[in-house]
């Protein structure tokens, strides 16, 4: 669903319950820059701090479309890195980026992670069998690009889930299961989707449930 309320986001959101949004840009962009964001990114190297203001601004516009009366917060990161909005500790945000594709998502009162993967360009067998359980004869049976496309789909789901839950790499990605080619299931008390309708590059969101 696109988000039609407020103001409206440059890039078409998707909503995928009530008061979750996810929106994802792709191009080379040249934000100006949020103030607090802005202070964030001080001592980056140049390509970092531009990813990294990229993906702030998706955040800033999702948010202005959606919930904007905190469109001007400070965010703030918490343990392993999960981002958070200073005086609105009643949203989950999760911001991702991949070499120019940025994605980002918003929830009103639950927890969120998001996560953009470009196929990487070799793709070894043994994070495969890590990472992949239900369905890796199908994966290894499928030409070398196909595989590689396919398995980011898996890993962005993975990521999502973990950053949801906010244990990151800490909490094992590799171990959430996801089948081959399921756009949708269940992890602990948390919801995935990959947006395959919606997205040409692998994009996944995760949300806590009700």
């Amino acid at each position: 669903m696109n988000v039609t309320r407020n103001r409206p986001v440059a890039t078409a959101a998707t909503e995928f319950e009530p008061g979750i949004w996810a929106v994802t840009r792709q191009g080379p962009t040249l934000p100006r820059g949020h103030p607090h964001d802005l202070a964030d990114a001080a001592g980056l190297a140049d390509w970092r701090a531009a990813e990294f203001l990229a993906g702030r601004a998706l955040l800033r516009e999702l948010l202005a479309a959606t919930v904007p009366e905190a469109a001007d917060g400070r965010v703030t990161l918490g343990p392993n890195g999960k981002p958070g909005l200073a005086d609105r500790p009643d949203l989950g945000i999760s911001i991702a980026h991949d070499r120019g594709h940025v994605a980002a998502c918003v929830a009103i009162g639950r927890a969120v992670g998001i996560d953009i993967q470009l196929p990487a360009e070799e793709l070894g067998d043994g994070v495969v069998r890590k990472c992949v359980r239900q369905g890796r004869e199908r994966l290894d049976a499928l030409p070398p690009a196909e595989r590689a496309r396919e398995f980011a789909w898996i890993w962005t789901v993975q990521e999502a889930c973990v950053k949801a839950e906010g244990s990151g790499l800490s909490g094992g990605p590799w171990t959430v299961d996801v089948p081959v080619g399921e756009t949708t299931g269940r992890w602990k008390t948390f919801r995935w989707r990959s947006l395959r309708d919606r997205s040409d590059t692998p994009l996944s969101c995760a949300w806590e449930l009700m």
